[in-house]
């Protein structure tokens, strides 16, 4: 990371090695965690249908959709950068990313925006076996889009902190396990956040999780638990949290060229 100058070849290069790298094993990295949504769908689905009341004239089935397409666009942009970087550092590969003269800025866009193919690739296949389950609104579509990309940014950034910060493949999947699995799990994915208890729906609204999926599935319905703008807001503010602080471990080598 010797120069500041941006490389198109470099980037493009890059770039292109993190995509091949999730699409040779495309059973694992796409086929599996749509299998998992949709189990998840048949699953909850079936059983809460009729259980559980969430937005009006919204069945329970619909409402869960989006949640699912959204949890899997998130979760697998944060894996896809934290495996790659973990994997180069513990093999020693991550030497031919760092001796070309990339700059961090170019570095830090490739990892991230294969992330979020990676993402977007599983969210439309979640989306394309699920939406056949139930009929869903379409009230909003530049909504969903916004949301699922800036989600994927958010997640896929943070999967290169993880990967840059972990030193071994415990370490990242504490990460996951105790981090980005909690904060999904609690965003509103099952349930909506106007069903909890006070003191709950203030520690959700805490969660920045909670306004990616909120925001997206304001796109599907026209409703939300809080004003769309809001979340958007709140998202845009994250993201350039967790890029300033990516960008600043980039460009400093930490735990990569030290």
């Amino acid at each position: 990371m010797s120069t500041d100058r941006f490389s198109p070849a470099g980037f493009a290069t890059l770039f292109r090695k993190e995509l091949l790298r999730f699409a040779k094993v495309g059973f694992q990295t796409i086929a599996s965690p749509v299998m998992t949504s949709m189990l998840y769908l048949l699953i909850f689905g079936h059983v809460l249908e009729d259980r559980v009341q969430v937005f009006d004239n919204v069945g329970y089935t619909s409402f869960l959709i989006p949640g699912l397409v959204m949890m899997s666009v998130l979760q697998n942009s944060f894996a896809n950068t934290s495996s790659s970087l973990i994997q180069s550092k513990i093999t020693g590969n991550i030497v031919f990313v760092l001796l070309p003269p990339l700059s961090h800025l170019e570095i830090f866009g490739a990892y991230v925006l294969a992330a979020m193919v990676r993402g977007m690739v599983v969210g439309l296949g979640v989306f394309a076996i699920t939406a056949w389950f139930v009929e869903l609104n379409y009230h909003a579509p530049g909504w969903i889009l916004l949301f699922a990309l800036l989600g994927s940014a958010i997640l896929g950034t943070m999967g290169l902190i993880g990967g840059i910060w972990a030193d071994k493949f415990d370490q990242i999947a504490a990460f996951q396990n105790f981090i980005v699995m909690p904060l999904t799990f609690l965003a509103g994915v099952f349930y909506s956040v106007k069903s909890l208890p006070g003191f709950w729906q203030t520690v959700s609204h805490l969660n920045p999780f909670f306004y990616m999926v909120d925001g997206f599935r304001y796109g599907f319905f026209g409703v939300s638990d809080v004003p769309p703008a809001v979340s958007l807001a709140i998202v845009a503010v994250t993201l350039a949290a967790v890029s300033a602080l990516a960008l600043q471990m980039l460009r400093s080598g930490y735990k990569l060229r030290h």
